[in-house]
């Protein structure tokens, strides 16, 4: 039975969303508070990731998280701030931070990458419409021993999941990649691993949708939730009133306050990352993680990205000039030919990822309120997770059975 659904956010993941649900003969409605250019789907480094099996909430993280808050050049920088609702998640982390936790999650990471990458190539030969896809696979390379050893251990890992995983010298690199002029130890190559020019793909997603009849609303912002009987009856902008039968939460780092109108504790965090866009030839031809640095690198379409650092400070899109200049600095220790310069650095911009404590999303309904999908805190994984989490976002509106197993990923889930 079609449904009239409105999808709240229009990131990779409420567009995903639209994709499918339209598919399935729905009538949606996108409301985003932005005019659909800008946020972490624009400036992320368009990974598809069936290598990034380890979750963020890694044992060691908080270690690391606190000895790196103070220094706000380090990759992993949390903020120093009173913020309940921050400590709260920063409690849930810790919690999360177990090898047994983690070790739980590697499959189903693996599977929900491994799902996105399928529908992403589907897409691409659906001929709906034309995007920049590449599958030339993950280099993560390092500069010593240590950063060597543990990588490797993640690609081992990785092979027992099946991943096509190998060891490279430092010669080996070079011939994969032999204008790049790497300074590098070695690197562990990941072939399964994909990437695509974000701001590409989501100008086009967008027109498609507008073209197959759903409905995008730019610049309108969900002020106000009514709940009658357990369900959303309808939303209010800064525009108008809507109503719907189903209502997708997929607004990113702002989920959170939006899901508190429900009666919704959410613990979500908004992880901000920067990029730099090189528009020259760089020799780069198969995207890059700089480890130490926590630097990523992507060949994309008439220009290379450079992109970084996760930053816990509170939902703005201010830009720190000493993280810009902390990746910029990364990407020319790697790369021994490469400048960035001040010019391209002075347009480098940012975006918030949505960050669960545990590292995995949050999908499905919650029992807070009957007719609420969520769809968010994909942290890194955003960009490579938009069409699975879109995909399963339909089946469970169409009341299909879904294409994996989503209890993982239950937004009502206790840490």
């Amino acid at each position: 039975m079609a449904k009239k659904v409105i999808i709240i956010g229009g990131g990779i993941v409420g567009l995903s969303t639209a994709y499918f649900l339209n598919k399935e003969g729905h009538q949606v409605t996108v409301v985003d508070k932005s005019n659909f250019s800008t946020g972490a789907s624009y400036v992320n480094a368009g990974y598809i990731t069936p290598s990034h099996i380890i979750s963020l909430a890694a044992p060691g993280m908080i270690t690391k998280g606190i000895k790196w808050m103070f220094n706000p050049a380090s990759p992993f920088y949390m903020k120093p701030r009173l913020d309940w609702d921050f400590i709260k998640w920063g409690w849930a982390f810790k919690k999360s931070a177990t090898k047994a936790k983690v070790e739980a999650a590697i499959p189903v990471i693996k599977d929900f990458n491994l799902l996105s990458q399928d529908l992403y190539v589907a897409m691409k030969s659906s001929g709906d419409f034309d995007f920049h896809y590449d599958h030339k696979g993950l280099l993560m390379a390092y500069k010593t021993d240590q950063m060597g050893e543990a990588e490797w251990e993640v690609g081992k890992r990785a092979m027992q999941e099946g991943l096509e995983v190998q060891l490279l010298s430092k010669e080996q690199v070079d011939h994969l990649e032999p204008n790049a002029n790497l300074n590098i130890k070695g690197a562990v190559y990941f072939h399964c691993d994909a990437h695509m020019t974000p701001s590409n793909f989501m100008p086009d997603m967008l027109a498609y949708l507008k073209s197959q009849g759903v409905t995008v609303l730019a610049n309108e912002e969900v002020k106000d939730v009514e709940i009658s009987n357990n369900k959303i009856s309808k939303i209010t902008t800064n525009k108008r009133e809507l109503e719907a039968d189903e209502f997708v939460f997929s607004a990113g780092s702002w989920t959170a306050k939006l899901a508190k109108q429900i009666g919704m504790k959410l613990h979500l965090q908004g992880g901000k990352g920067y990029r730099i866009n090189v528009h020259r030839e760089t020799g780069i031809s198969i995207p890059t993680i700089l480890c130490e640095a926590k630097c990523a690198v992507t060949p994309m379409d008439g220009f290379t990205r450079f992109a970084g650092t996760m930053e816990f400070s509170g939902i703005n899109h201010n830009i720190s000039k000493v993280r810009v200049n902390a990746i910029a600095n990364a990407a020319e220790s790697f790369y021994n030919d490469l400048k960035i310069s001040e010019g391209e650095k002075e347009e480098a911009q940012c975006g918030l990822r949505p960050v669960s404590p545990d590292g995995l999303p949050y999908i499905g309904r919650t029992l807070k309120c009957k007719n609420a999908i969520l769809a968010t805190g994909h942290a890194m994984m955003g960009w490579s997770l938009g069409p699975a989490t879109g995909k399963l976002v339909s089946e469970i509106i169409s009341e299909q059975k879904t294409s994996m197993d989503i209890q993982a990923f239950h937004p009502d889930r206790r840490f």
